[in-house]
């Protein structure tokens, strides 16, 4: 007998299945009839909408018929482009919605739609809205595959759950996006979608997807429309309010806490729409302080330099502009700056970007081959970057860096080419080229084991990939000198090349697999000095399965071979990996993993154990509960312990709206380590904990009121018990006036 799937199947037309074709330019109509975002299609605006099926899954089914029915609707007014989506459910009670913050609800429900607005299939704007309104919204930039949802806009949406589904509508302002200044209709890629999480996270569609493409926005389809539409040159001015008070101890339980002064501090931050096609941002005293703490990581028995994210709005805004394939901008070097400006634009095949800063203080990494170290200067120093690409062909491009920090006895200059060469559907080729000055100050110099005097480097990558439907694989080749210096970027090892392969088997599930993908890969790398000694070589084989309850299992089997202070170490892991969600709001993942690992601090090998579990509960519709953990456990061969250590961040956020939450985040870190065993003398406990307490208010991402209490508490030998080091009460208020 035939199930329900199996007859949809066998009732595919053969064009369906066939390769997908781009589909035809539909027309976008105009309405002069308001409409009221309210998540109900009762607006006389609505009739006469462009009417869009999203009737195709493409993932995990292939070009398939959805499963459930959804309908978008699309119209204008010469100033917002309207979208609403008609989202049935035979089940309304199992739609997965829950209020959140804005950017977060991509495990529920949600409907939107992708804006390709120069329809170059380079860079498309996505807007995306879970059933309860909450909103999503990212830049995809195709040329280098990523999705950044660190963009934000100002724009409307309203949802509601319904006896037949959900309704979520939207209206988005012609002035939040960029796209050509013409005088007659406009034309835009675009995309309609639903995301569907029941048993499989099913992706929903207008079109069909072919997977032997490797390219996305070129398969998309087009509207026309928008005739005499404008962008707007609009100006946006977004005074700031910040108030601080913090009591703090240098030398804990010796010397009390001391109390701060209150702090009340006002700045600005304005967005003017310069051109059609060019945009300005001037911060004036900005506050870019991080409202919230980062997420906990483990920083015991590593070498380099841990990674944490941009969380601050000004620099987020157009950070794909800067985006090249190495790491040559991280906006995080800019740690207080006194004023900031920016400007991006496109004009045709022509995007351009360039931000400057003068910052009070000075951090520094200093990379190497083995380990990095990293300082801060109470120093000023301007900072520069500049980038510019030009586009050619299908999704390719050449593009410039050049990067400037200067300061007293100080510079890193970085400048060079890159680009990318997207051979055809499924081959492309990507390089940069780079060479950097630098100076540090002489005694800086000498404590940090730096080069004196002014000292020159070199930094190139060359990158092959090939991606298709059934088989992936990447050739890498990296080369960063000795004397190369990033300090506007995060490149922590210099020193040498690395070399990399890596080929992949993708096999996809039929209608009736309790599976619907598995992944086979195989990887080597292997890293030289600058004389050709290979320091680091690797060989590894993942196997991944993804099935029932949006899950994914993957084991890893790994082969090293390491040199670390003229000793090579031998070192084999395997891990295990998997993540499920059992149910409407309940998903969590757990990283297991055992094996040789070296003692970095103690010259030797050892034998490690890891656990890195997460949790994710949505306990009724406001409260969620987001866990985060490191444990591990490093012991001799001869089984003697040499540290055990675990980091646990803890957030509690109870949802009073879509605007508005309260979040607790407990971050908590304990090692304990065997002195007995250690070459110098360590502690034989540290403890740290850390509590925040912040209430946030958003009527827009950029007006948003914030209220907050932090504190930190240390423990070592010294101590033998929690002791307070710090305590923080700020206030936070900005408003986005638009004149």
């Amino acid at each position: 007998m035939l199930s329900l799937r199996s007859l949809q199947l066998s009732c595919v037309s053969a064009a369906l299945l066939a390769v997908p074709a781009v589909a035809a330019i539909e027309d976008l109509p105009r309405t002069d009839a308001g409409i009221e975002i309210d998540g109900v299609l009762d607006d006389a605006g609505w009739q006469g909408a462009l009417v869009v099926d999203i009737n195709i899954e493409t993932r995990p089914g292939e070009n398939v018929p959805a499963l459930v029915r959804t309908t978008a609707f699309l119209t204008e007014d010469g100033e917002n482009l309207y979208i609403a989506f008609d989202a049935k459910d035979d089940d309304p009670e199992a739609v997965r919605a829950y209020l959140r913050d804005r950017d977060s609800a991509y495990a529920d429900d949600f409907v939107g739609i992708v804006l390709d607005t120069y329809n170059d299939d380079r860079r498309a704007f996505q807007f995306f809205a879970n059933p309860l309104g909450v909103q999503m919204d990212m830049t995809n930039d195709d040329v280098n595959g990523n999705e950044d949802d660190s963009w934000d806009a100002i724009w409307s949406s309203a949802g509601q759950i319904n006896k037949d589904g959900y309704v979520v509508e939207m209206q988005i302002p012609l002035s939040q996006l960029r796209f050509p200044g013409t005088n007659g209709e406009q034309t835009w890629g675009y995309e309609v979608l639903r995301f569907y999480p029941r048993e499989h996270r099913y992706r929903l569609s207008n079109n069909a997807l072919d997977r032997n493409r490797n390219c996305y926005l070129c398969q998309i389809g087009a509207f026309r429309g928008l005739e005499g539409s404008k962008p707007s040159r609009d100006l946006e001015i977004v005074p700031t309010l910040t108030a601080t008070k913090s009591d703090s101890t240098d030398e804990p339980g010796v010397i009390p806490m001391q109390s701060g002064d209150a702090e009340a501090e006002g700045g600005v931050t304005i967005r003017w729409g310069i051109t059609p096609d060019m945009t300005a941002n001037l911060a004036i005293n900005p506050d870019f302080s991080q409202v919230e703490a980062d997420v906990a990581q483990l920083d015991v028995n590593e070498r380099f330099a841990l990674f944490f994210p941009e969380t601050r709005p000004f620099f987020l805004e157009g950070a794909d502009y800067f985006n090249t394939p190495l790491d040559a901008v991280f906006t995080r070097t800019v740690s207080d700056p006194e004023v900031a400006a920016k400007l991006t634009g496109k004009r045709g095949n022509h995007t351009y970007g360039a931000f400057a800063a003068t910052d009070e203080v000075t951090t520094l990494l200093f990379p190497g081959l083995f380990g990095s170290d990293s300082t801060t200067l109470e120093q000023e120093n301007t900072a520069f970057v500049g980038r510019y690409a030009h586009g050619f062909g299908q999704a390719s491009q050449l593009g410039a860096l050049v990067t400037i920090r200067e300061g007293d006895g100080y510079h890193n200059r970085v400048g060079g080419l890159d680009g990318r060469w997207k051979m055809n559907d499924q081959h492309s080729l990507e390089f940069q080229i780079l060479k950097s000055d630098t100076e540090y100050p002489s005694e800086l110099a000498d404590e940090f084991d730096q080069p004196l005097g002014a000292f020159d480097g070199h930094a190139s990558t060359l990158r092959y990939e090939y991606d298709s439907r059934n088989w992936v694989g990447e050739a890498e080749y990296l080369n960063l000198s000795d004397g190369f210096r990033a300090d506007s970027g995060f490149m922590s090892r210099v020193g040498g090349d690395a070399q990399e392969v890596e080929v992949g088997r993708i096999w996809h599930g039929g209608d009736d697999s309790w599976w619907h993908r598995m992944v086979l890969r195989a990887e080597y790398e292997i890293i030289r000095d600058e004389s050709g000694r290979s320091v680091d070589r690797e060989k590894s084989l993942r196997f991944g399965v993804g099935g029932p309850m949006q899950s994914w299992m993957q084991v890893r089997f790994q082969k090293r071979n390491e040199l670390f202070e003229d000793v090579r170490y031998d070192l084999d892991f395997v891990g295990l990996y998997g993540e499920v969600t059992p149910r409407s709001g309940l998903s969590f993942s757990l990283f297991a993993g055992t094996g040789d690992r070296s003692d970095y601090d103690n010259e030797r090998p050892g034998k490690q154990v890891v656990f890195e579990p997460t949790l994710d509960w949505n306990v009724n519709r406001n409260l969620l509960i987001r866990l985060r953990g490191v444990h591990s456990r490093l012991e001799t061969l001869d089984n003697q312990e040499i540290f055990t250590a675990s980091v646990a961040d803890l957030r509690l956020t109870w949802q009073f709206s879509v605007r508005s939450y309260l979040r607790l985040t407990l971050q908590y870190e304990d090692v304990e380590r065997n002195p007995d065993v250690y070459l110098d003398d360590v502690d034989a406990r540290e403890r740290q904990v850390g509590r925040e307490l912040l209430y946030s208010y958003k009527l827009n991402p950029r007006t948003v009121f914030y209220l907050g209490y932090s504190d930190q508490s240390v423990d070592d030998d010294t101590l033998n018990s929690l002791t307070e080091t710090d305590e923080n009460w700020f206030m936070k208020i900005s408003y986005a006036w638009t004149p």
